[in-house]
């Protein structure tokens, strides 16, 4: 099981306006050992201003890849701008900081063709069977599915629905900014421009997970790759695509899924922090 090698002193009070009444608190949580990789995970977790230490009120819980970057997309601020609208019930946010990203990151039932993602299945181990049994002890998180959602951008957004998809019983909503669907198992194929994509495959021949939601973000300027010829970037071809495999797996646009297409948006955390409140409020919002 993993643990803590050391906690960072105390924590950090992220404070704002006194109009705005409201401060973030964050518990950096440095060298968390897991028994299935290396790599010594430092993590945040930014708890809302009427978090309860005692226990007393419970919180639903969003886990976030590649938690270096929260100070980029503006987390702490956004956070507290939506708790003080009231638009999202307190919730506790994990930012998990990449380790070996093209490793750990990535579909845990296989690499791609190049062997990255090759230890994508322990960060899955790790995520499902050290960190969030750990973090169930130490916080009040709800129990359920529907309490708890994954997100993550690039890389990380292709390893935060494949972590959602494998297991649905803890996770029940994905939200994946500017995802790597071209995932591959095989090398690039003019006769064949769209095959091997990993995550469609996964799609196409795994059942139905009754309750799971998913949110998408491409940006219109993500990429300029288009590499079956039909006019679409890439990024955005290969989400939609994904998405119309989820309709045929049985999931409704309507109800389960939400797609959100940013003009002029770039693969860059300035675009998908602009798009952070949305998401939060899609996911959580009351």
């Amino acid at each position: 099981m993993g643990h803590l090698d050391k906690l960072a002193p105390g924590h950090q009070r992220f404070e704002f306006s006194k109009e705005q009444r409201h401060s973030l608190h964050i518990h950096r949580l440095r060298n968390f050992r897991s028994g299935y990789l290396p790599t010594r995970f430092s993590i945040d977790v930014f708890l809302p201003p009427d978090y309860d230490a005692s226990g007393v009120g419970r919180f639903p819980v969003l886990f976030f890849n590649d938690g270096q970057d929260m100070e980029a997309v503006r987390l702490a601020e956004t956070l507290t701008a939506l708790y003080t609208s009231q638009q999202i019930p307190s919730l506790i946010v994990v930012a998990i900081h990449a380790g070996e990203r093209l490793q750990e990151y990535g579909t845990a039932n296989r690499p791609d063709y190049r062997n990255r993602g090759s230890k994508a299945r322990f960060y899955t181990k790790f995520i499902v069977k050290e960190l969030f049994p750990h973090l169930k002890k130490t916080y009040p998180i709800r129990e359920g599915a529907q309490h708890t959602a994954f997100a993550g951008f690039s890389l990380g957004g292709l390893s935060a629905m494949d972590i959602v998809w494998n297991n649905p019983k803890l996770f029940g909503k994905a939200g994946v900014f500017s995802g790597s669907f071209w995932w591959r198992h095989c090398d690039f194929c003019q006769d064949d421009p769209d095959g091997g994509r990993i995550m469609h495959e996964l799609v196409d021949t795994g059942y139905h997970r009754p309750g799971l939601k998913f949110w998408f973000q491409t940006g219109t300027m993500d990429e300029t790759d288009d590499r079956n010829g039909n006019g679409v970037i890439d990024s955005i071809d290969d989400t939609l695509d994904l998405i119309e495999r989820l309709k045929d797996n049985g999931y409704h646009h309507k109800h389960d899924l939400h797609y959100r297409e940013v003009k002029d948006g770039i693969h860059h955390p300035h675009t998908w922090g602009a798009v952070l409140p949305e998401f939060l409020v899609w996911a959580f919002g009351k």
